[in-house]
């Protein structure tokens, strides 16, 4: 680890935050961020693309997700920062990376947050066709930025009920869909639905493996927990306890609801084609419980909030941790008298405008998600990647430092961490080399672009602070 970026001394730069949020809030922080669009809209994307298997799907994402989560807590305990994966990617592989991983996040979770807020319209168009969804766009991106101006207590207590709503549909819906499948035995509903229309899995192994790509969407933001380390009370014990429950409960949650969702709405109803709404709310007409469906339309638009509420939250601390680094101009690393990073906020909400200006060119609801979605990709899968990556170099370096025992370590390493690398890498190139060229793409586009930037800028700007502590040496 190079004396230039010490993981301690940035963890100081990045001092000044409140550090207002409960092991409680942080865990429902990190369901709220994963338990939203996609899962309630994304989930049916991906049965269209892999039917039934699907399952398959998220048991891979969530295989993914369960390592990356090992990974990133067994480095936070370490050295427990708002930088997060960023510091860490710096500090024990290369300043690059640590540059690359932070911005590339910030960017894509800036996009998603407009994914999110594309999703609230098309929740909304159910009860009002005729408005336009700008305005919903619009409408929630100010009652959002609003929230996350106060202080990080009250975003953390907003989040907490936002998220506890969601937690406890998912709960109910798997309990009611329960009782419908064994219970009522209503006609139509039927584990007969897992092979009809084409089999378990009618597209083959590599409908799964697209359908694991909308799954890794759809659990991102679990990694957010250990960007509120920065403001957790007791990062060493809040941090790990959270990473766990909330990988635990996504992963049952995920393949519960889903699991039974397909037995009561048969996939090419749920798939691709019913874009225009969730597959949870098709579920919920088809038992006939009266207000049911428009009960969980309402539910999934608070989903949808809560997520963007979250992304909101972790692109204005990451852009935060940027500026005190040194890798941001020094004004979006100030703090308001609540401990708000407001210029760091302000930036962040790109993500809106880019979502309504695809509002207006592409067509569609449905259309619109998936587009929002294939551009915000890239950013998170090189995060996770590169977290897995990163501890593979942790772990040697901590180790050979004589580093302290930490309380949260991987199993089985490095055999655990080399199952997540491959698997991530084997589902992210076979479905950007198909369903997903436009992440492909925009990936490349903006891996070229950020390293100019580095190289050019930053790399110079690395070396004269290297000849000055030469000099004073």
């Amino acid at each position: 680890m190079s004396e230039k970026y010490n993981v301690n001394e940035i963890a100081e730069k990045e001092g000044g935050l409140n550090k207002q949020l409960t092991t409680g809030q942080i865990g429902m922080i990190a369901l709220g961020g994963a338990i939203g669009t996609g899962l309630f809209l994304g989930s049916g994307f991906a049965i269209g693309l892999a039917g039934p298997g699907v399952i398959l799907s998220y048991v891979f994402g969530g295989i993914i997700a369960l390592v990356m989560m090992g990974c990133l807590s067994e480095m936070t305990v370490s050295n427990p920062t708002t930088g997060s994966f960023g510091v860490y990617a710096g500090a024990y592989i290369h300043p690059y990376f640590g540059f690359t991983i932070r911005y590339s996040y910030w960017m894509g979770v800036v996009v998603a947050i407009g994914t999110e807020v594309t999703a609230t319209a098309i929740y909304m168009a159910r009860w009002f066709p005729e408005v336009p969804s700008l305005v919903w766009i619009l409408l929630f991106a100010g009652i959002l930025f609003y929230v996350n101006c106060t202080s990080v207590g009250n975003f953390g207590k907003f989040e907490f009920v936002f998220a506890s709503i969601k937690v406890v549909t998912i709960v109910a819906f798997i309990i009611i869909g329960c009782i419908v499948i064994f219970g009522a035995r209503t006609p139509g509903i039927t584990f007969d639905n897992y092979t009809n229309d084409g089999g378990f899995l009618p597209n083959g192994m590599g409908g799964v493996l697209m359908g694991g790509f909308v799954a890794i969407f759809s659990y991102l933001s679990l990694e957010m927990i250990a960007v509120t380390a920065g403001e957790a009370k007791d990062p060493e014990k809040a941090v790990p306890r959270a990473l766990k429950t909330a990988v635990a409960r996504l992963f049952i949650f995920y393949i519960l609801a889903i699991g039974i969702m397909l037995v009561i709405v048969p996939w090419a109803q749920a798939g691709a084609a019913n874009m225009e709404q969730s597959p949870f709310v098709i579920a919920f007409s088809m038992v006939n419980i009266p207000y049911a469906a428009d009960i969980m339309n309402f539910v999934v638009l608070t989903a949808a909030l809560s997520a963007m509420n979250s992304m909101f939250y972790i692109t204005s601390r990451m852009f935060f941790s940027l500026s005190r680094g040194g890798y941001a101009p020094k004004v979006f690393g100030k703090l308001t008298k609540k401990g708000v990073p407001m210029n760091a906020l302000i930036i962040s909400s790109v993500g809106i405008f880019i979502a309504a200006i695809i509002n207006q060119i592409v067509a569609g609801g449905g259309n619109q998600f998936i587009s929002m979605m294939g551009i915000s990709m890239f950013g998170p899968i090189y995060t996770w990647t590169l977290i897995m990556v990163t501890h593979l170099f942790f772990r040697k370096k901590w180790e050979a430092s004589g580093g302290r025992k930490l309380p949260v370590r991987v199993p089985l390493y490095p055999i655990t961490t080399w199952i997540g690398i491959i698997l991530i890498m084997v589902i992210v190139v076979y479905s950007c080399a198909t369903a997903f060229t436009t992440t492909a793409y925009t990936g490349l586009v903006w891996m070229v672009f950020i390293t100019v930037i580095y190289f050019v800028w930053f790399r110079k700007k690395d070396k004269d602070e290297e000849k000055e502590v030469e000099a004073e040496k």
